[in-house]
């Protein structure tokens, strides 16, 4: 095992909460190799760099040298987790679950060993404890209980629907820690509820309490919201390597720190050693390119990387237009923002005038001063909306 003091500070990294921290210490003092849980319902085919947070902190575990279980719901995916819903999820089928499984393995040992990695299906006790078992679990909270659940208090007031399953999600999750005799479990921020009735039900059972680790949810490029493909604000983790480079450096320096303590494998000392750097005048943009081609090499590799870095110097350092570009023929003239919609740039008009009058619209390299510009009949050249878009434009 690892200095206990250094490894408790590399646990902590990034981390928001720690219940209890103490507790931890302790574990970590006896010098034995913790059962470190994580669950992942199967919910969709796609990792974001998002979700891949708490799989960092999983391997941070792991190269402790302790027991990482990864454990994917689905059982739990066919429940539909609860948690910031306004509405009931719709349920999975259970080969919608198993399918969506077996692409978050492919992709999350892309960052954990899968030799010391343990994979579980928590349908494996789940359904060896019957509709009997799952009586009993269920008398062991109370509506009042559930209802202090924040999700569940708002829907409950706004006069919406909670169905009866959706109590189990919290105690089936809680029972996983019960099955797998979990020392440590790992969630997000959101997931507090559900996690610490992992805590009351090992109780309940005289197994020792795990310890709750809450990682936070990761800020999207827009440095606001959560990291969501449906908000469009993601890094995938399929993305491609001039995707994902592009995406890495749009993000604002501020929250380039961010993504180093959530998403570098880099030690903190390095860490710290680039933030002294920066604050004695050296350029954060040399930094974000060091972070890009590392979560690059993550999901690509090393040449993918440094392909990436080289297409982004001749693309934007160098002004140089991509070869590759979505192509569109119009019948007739129209007025520029609704050309820059139509050809998929930006999302609407008004965001087009915007992106004008930021000076982030170009036709052939040169910027767009008239945001009532008529697109003639005749036209063909190549439109630009910020760093990465690009659209060839016919209008016949």
């Amino acid at each position: 095992m690892t200095d206990v003091n250094h490894a408790f500070a590399e646990i902590k990294r990034g981390a928001e909460e720690i219940l209890l921290e103490d507790e931890l210490l302790e574990k970590l003092k006896e010098g034995k190799p913790l059962k470190i849980k994580a669950g992942f319902d199967p919910t969709a085919p796609d990792l974001h760099l998002g979700h891949t947070v708490l799989i960092n902190k999983l391997r941070q575990f792991q190269q402790l040298g302790h027991e990482v279980i990864f454990l994917i719901g689905d059982f739990t995916g066919m429940i539909g987790d609860p948690t910031g819903k306004n509405v009931t999820r719709k349920p999975l089928t259970k080969e919608d679950v198993l399918a969506n499984a077996e692409t978050y393995k492919e992709q999350v040992f892309k960052i954990l060993d899968p030799a010391k990695t343990r994979v579980e299906f928590n349908s494996t006790w789940m359904e060896q404890l019957g509709a009997a078992g799952m009586l009993k679990l269920a008398s062991r909270q109370t509506v009042a209980r559930m209802m202090e659940r924040d999700d569940f208090k708002k829907r409950y007031s706004a006069g919406q629907s909670i169905a009866i399953h959706e109590f189990m999600y919290p105690l089936v999750q809680g029972w996983d820690s019960v099955a797998l005799e979990s020392d440590v479990e790992l969630g997000g921020t959101d997931q507090k509820f559900n996690l610490l009735m992992g805590r009351e039900l090992q109780k309940g059972e005289g197994q020792r309490p795990q310890t709750v680790l809450m990682m936070p949810l990761l800020e999207g490029l827009d440095g606001v919201q959560k990291m969501s493909k449906s908000l469009g604000n993601y890094i995938g983790i399929t993305d491609t390597p001039s995707d994902m480079f592009g995406k890495v450096m749009s993000i604002s320096d501020d929250l380039m720190w961010r993504y180093f303590d959530l998403l570098s494998f880099r030690p903190l000392e390095e860490l710290n050693q680039f933030k002294g750097q920066v604050s004695a005048g050296a350029n954060p943009r040399d930094f974000k390119i060091l972070l890009a081609k590392e979560i690059i090499a993550r999901f690509h590799d090393d040449a993918a990387a440094e392909g990436a870095h080289q297409e982004f110097i001749n693309r934007f350092q160098k002004g140089a237009i991509p070869d590759e570009m979505p192509e569109f023929t119009f019948d007739s003239e129209m007025p520029i923002a609704n050309l820059l919609k139509e050809a998929g740039l930006v999302a609407s008009t008004s965001e087009a005038m915007r992106m004008i009058k930021q000076g982030a619209a170009k036709i052939d390299g040169e910027k767009i001063t008239d945001n009532k510009l008529l697109v003639e009949s005749g036209t063909h050249a190549v439109f630009q909306v910020g760093k990465r878009k690009f659209a060839r434009v016919t209008i016949a």
